[in-house]
């Protein structure tokens, strides 16, 4: 049985660009989320993707100095999550090698949400990559 969650909860946090943040970002997702019932679904798969966003804002666009922005919102039965980062570049997904460490961020970004994209930030610098997370039919994550 899916569950719809109709609750409206929201928080925004700023983050070094560093090997930290993805943690920092998970670790704000997960508080969000244990103040809402019924937000079991969304756990599993929301804290993969904010991960794997974080990592990528990280990795690919860091600006000595600069930091990340991290907003998780959860609303209309739908979990919506931005990194918003200093740099323009659009990130594409890549295919990576068998043996490559890395490469594979956002095609489980791409296999795992219901949507994501990336947008110019309105009124400054860099851009916001996002995702959003709905619980899957059968009601598990």
């Amino acid at each position: 049985m899916l569950v719809r969650v109709s609750t409206t909860a929201e928080e925004t946090r700023w983050f070094s660009s560093g090997p930290q943040a993805p943690g920092r970002a998970r670790r704000l997702l997960s508080g969000l989320l244990a103040g809402v019932p019924g937000s079991g679904p969304y756990v599993d798969t929301g804290l993969l993707l904010i991960s794997e966003l974080v990592t990528n804002a990280v990795e690919h666009a860091p600006v000595p100095g600069r930091l990340l922005m991290v907003r998780v919102q959860l609303r209309d039965g739908a979990l919506r999550i931005e990194v918003h980062d200093p740099s323009g570049v659009r990130p594409l997904p890549r295919t990576a090698g068998p043996d490559a460490e890395s490469g594979r961020g956002l095609l489980l970004v791409r296999s795992l949400a219901a949507g994501w994209g990336c947008c110019p930030r309105a009124g400054g610098a860099g851009k916001i990559v996002w995702c959003t997370v709905v619980p899957p039919a059968g009601g598990g994550a």
